[in-house]
C-alpha cells in the first residue's frame, strides 16, 4: 500500500477513534462553547441593558444642604430609586441587609453638616457596582463643593482609549479569541487520551508488528487534531460574531503560523502526558490540572498585566500565554507576523513542543509504564 493510501486509512481510523470518545467532545466543543457564552453574557455585553444602580436615600431632616445634595443625586441618570421619597434609617438598613438596594445614601442632618454617609452591604463592598456608585458620588460631592464655593473648574478630564487593533476592538473580541485558543489547546491536551487506551489494550504493540509506518500514524493523528482545531475556530467564531457582535480583523498568515505551531505544541504536550499515564483516569486528571492552571494564568479571560507582580513570571512561561497572543494577533489585531514579539512567542511555543515531544518519545521507547 502506498504511503498516501496508508495515511488516508490511518487518518480515517483516528478521526473515528477521537470523535467516539465522549470526553473529547465535551472538552473540545461543548465546554468552550458553554464557557464562552457564560463569560460573554456576564462581561461581554450580552444584554443590551445599560448600567443601573438601585439606591435609597435617608433624609432625617429637610435643610438647605440636604435639599441641594438630594437634588444633585436625583440628576444622576444611572440611579434607580427604590422609593421616590426619602425613607427612615431603619427601612434603609433593612433594604441594604436584604440586598434590595445596591446602596443607601444618608444626607446631612443639619445645614452645617458636611458629610454624606454611603452604606453598602458588606458582601458587595468591593463589587464593581459599589465602586461605580462611589465614583459617581465623589463627582457629585466635588461638583457640589464647586457650586457652594462658586468656583468654575479650570481643567477637565477627557478620556479616550487606543489599541494596537482596530477602533472597534472590544472585550468580546478579546474573550472570543481567548476561548478559541483555549479550545484548540484543549484539543491537543485531551486528544491523546486514545493513546493510553491503545497501549492498555496492546494495540500499539500490535501496530508496530504490522507494515504500518508509525511515522504516518503520528502524522495522521496530527491531521485529525488540525481538523478539530479548524472546526473549533469556525464554530466559536460564528457564535461570537453572530451571537455577541464580535469584530474580527483576520490576518491569515499570522493566524496560520500561530495556529499551526500552537496546535503542534499542545499535541506534543498531550503526547507527553499519554507517555507516562497508566490509565485514562490518570491522563484526564493530569490534563485537567494543566488545562485549568493555564486557563486562569494565561490571559484567556483577563489581560495578564493585571496580575500580581509575583504571578507574572509564571504566566510568561506557560505555552498558552503565547498561543493566545498569536491567535489574537491573527484574528483581532490584524498584524503580528512582522513583529519581534510574535516570533518570540512562536519560538517559546516551539521549544515547548520540541521538549514535550522529545520527552514523550524517550519515555515511550525507554520506559515501561504499566497500564491498568
Amino acid at each position: 500500500m502506498s504511503n498516501g493510501k496508508q495515511l488516508g486509512k490511518l487518518f480515517g481510523a483516528q478521526i473515528k477513534m477521537m470523535f467516539r470518545e465522549k470526553q473529547v467532545w465535551f472538552w473540545n466543543l461543548f465546554f468552550p462553547i458553554i464557557l464562552m457564552v457564560i463569560f460573554m453574557v456576564i462581561f461581554g455585553g450580552g444584554s443590551d441593558s445599560e448600567f443601573k444602580a438601585k439606591i435609597a436615600v435617608v433624609k432625617s431632616s429637610a435643610n438647605e444642604t440636604s435639599d441641594m445634595l438630594e437634588n444633585a443625586i436625583r440628576q444622576v441618570p444611572v440611579f434607580e430609586w427604590k422609593s421616590e421619597q426619602p425613607v427612615s434609617q431603619e427601612q434603609a438598613d433593612k433594604w441594604i441587609k436584604d440586598k434590595d438596594v445596591d446602596a443607601v445614601i444618608t444626607l446631612p442632618a443639619t445645614k452645617e453638616a458636611t458629610t454624606l454617609e454611603f452604606v453598602v452591604n458588606k458582601e458587595n463592598e468591593n463589587g464593581a457596582t459599589t465602586q461605580a456608585i462611589r465614583g459617581i458620588l465623589d463627582q457629585v460631592v466635588q461638583q457640589s463643593n464647586y457650586d457652594v464655593a462658586n468656583i468654575q473648574p479650570t481643567f477637565n478630564l477627557d478620556m479616550k482609549s487606543v489599541s494596537n487593533g482596530s477602533e472597534d476592538l472590544s472585550y468580546v473580541d478579546f474573550l472570543l479569541t481567548g476561548m478559541i485558543a483555549l479550545a484548540v489547546a484543549q484539543g491537543g491536551l485531551f486528544g491523546m487520551v486514545d493513546m493510553v487506551e491503545m497501549r492498555r489494550k496492546g494495540l500499539l504493540k500490535r501496530l508496530r508488528m504490522t507494515p504500518v509506518k508509525m511515522g504516518l500514524f503520528g502524522v495522521g493523528g496530527m491531521m485529525v487534531r488540525f481538523v478539530l482545531g479548524v472546526v473549533q475556530i469556525v464554530i466559536l467564531s460564528l457564535i461570537g460574531v453572530f451571537g455577541f457582535g464580535a469584530n474580527l480583523h483576520l490576518d491569515f498568515p499570522t493566524l496560520l503560523v500561530g495556529f499551526f505551531i500552537g496546535a503542534l505544541a499542545f499535541n506534543a504536550i498531550g503526547y507527553l502526558i499519554s507517555s507516562f499515564s497508566k490509565s485514562i483516569e490518570a491522563y484526564m486528571g493530569i490534563a485537567n490540572i494543566a488545562s485549568f492552571l493555564m486557563m486562569f494564568l494565561s490571559g484567556i479571560f483577563f489581560p495578564t498585566s493585571g496580575f500580581p507582580e509575583w504571578l507574572v513570571p509564571v504566566s510568561q512561561v506557560l505555552p498558552l500565554t503565547y498561543f493566545v497572543n498569536g491567535i489574537r494577533d491573527g484574528m483581532v489585531y490584524g498584524s503580528g507576523i512582522a513583529t519581534g514579539d510574535f516570533w518570540t512567542g512562536i519560538g517559546i511555543l516551539g521549544v515547548w513542543g520540541v521538549v514535550a515531544f522529545g520527552l514523550g518519545v524517550l519515555i515511550y521507547r525507554k520506559g515501561k509504564v504499566e497500564v491498568r
